[in-house]
């Protein structure tokens, strides 16, 4: 653990490389510069910047006050950006909450988030007005941008209560804590077999891995009939036959903090070289083609007949991007979805 104070040269130098390459991406900008995102706007502080305390829950439930805006949750190959407003927000203690509108579909993990900022439009520095929340590593995991028709007045209540005292440049950034340890080659794949056969809620899955220590890419591996791996251009595919059905699809992009989702059709996409885009009016999806490792049809039992998605893995194993066709809980898989991802080879 170190604790670093940004001198006033990190956001000349931010000033200076943004100069400098005006297209690039901050993500990617603060790599090359030897940073990281967070620690550029906490250089800022103060002045372009505000920061703002560690009230996350109260925060979020404050998100219904700004109006229509657009929220981005982004991984290391995937962004996922949906514009709309917050409604039915939930918080379920310190640690876990969840934003079930019909606009915006989010699962948050608050142990995760660590830093947050109130960002003004700054053209030289390349900000725009948004509220951005970072990890404990000073990755983004989620941010809030506003819109033309957005309620500005609120945003500056909101920042009026939740400013950090005092606007300090330093930030306690942390060391990436090492995975949990997995037992992969150690699972019991019969029981394991049974357990999954076993599931009534897909909510379940993930408590199941913990239980039988198994990755979640290895489980998908031993996952015998529930399991099938199909080509990686099954997602271009799939976003293209999406757009010309109209069948409705959810889209599900994350980070360890937070979960975005998309859920309806998708309408125009854009292919460039590395690249598969949605470029809706409501809803925009970037994806690396290149940085996809491996691709998988999934099925996870539930007392609504079961659920089906493609999922995509990166070469660490990390899932970078899974469709599912359009449900709600209590209500079975749409027979369209079951037999369009079947089809898929």
């Amino acid at each position: 653990m170190n604790t670093t104070s940004m001198s006033p040269s990190l956001s000349e130098s931010w000033l200076s490389f943004r100069k400098a390459y005006p297209k690039i991406r901050i993500r990617d900008a603060a790599v090359t510069m030897g940073t990281t995102e967070a620690e550029i706007l906490a250089s800022f502080a103060g002045s372009r910047i505000i920061r703002l305390n560690d009230q996350f829950t109260e925060l979020w439930k404050r998100m219904p006050e700004l109006g229509y805006v657009m929220v981005l949750t982004r991984n290391e190959s995937c962004v996922h950006e949906r514009k709309g407003i917050f409604e039915n927000i939930h918080i379920n203690g310190e640690h876990v909450g969840y934003v079930a509108g019909e606009d915006i579909d989010l699962r948050m993990f608050f142990k995760h988030w660590a830093f947050g900022f109130a960002v003004f439009d700054d053209k030289e520095a390349g900000f725009k007005k948004s509220i951005q929340i970072f990890d404990h590593q000073g990755q983004a995991i989620v941010k809030v941008f506003l819109q033309e028709k957005s309620d500005h007045e609120a945003f500056e209540r909101i920042i009026r209560s939740f400013q950090a005292p005092g606007q300090s440049t330093a930030l306690n950034i942390q060391p990436e804590k090492p995975q949990s340890a997995y037992a992969d080659d150690q699972v019991d794949t019969k029981a394991f077999l049974e357990a999954w056969s076993r599931l009534k809620d897909t909510h379940d899955f993930y408590p199941m891995l913990r239980k039988f220590r198994v990755s979640r890419l290895h489980a998908l591996h031993i996952g015998g009939s529930f399991t099938r791996q199909v080509d990686n251009a099954c997602t271009e595919k799939l976003l293209y036959d999406a757009s010309a059905s109209g069948m409705p699809i959810m889209a599900f992009v994350g980070n360890k903090g937070n979960v975005q989702i998309h859920t309806g059709p998708v309408k125009n996409i854009v292919k460039i070289p590395g690249w598969i885009n949605v470029m809706d009016p409501e809803f925009n999806l970037h994806l690396r083609t290149d940085h996809i490792a491996e691709s998988w049809i999934v099925q996870k039992p539930n007392i609504d007949g079961g659920v089906h998605s493609l999922e995509m893995y990166d070469a660490n194993g990390n899932l970078i991007l899974s469709f599912f066709g359009k449900r709600k809980p209590g209500i079975p898989e749409l027979k369209e979805w079951t037999a369009y991802v079947k089809s898929l080879s």
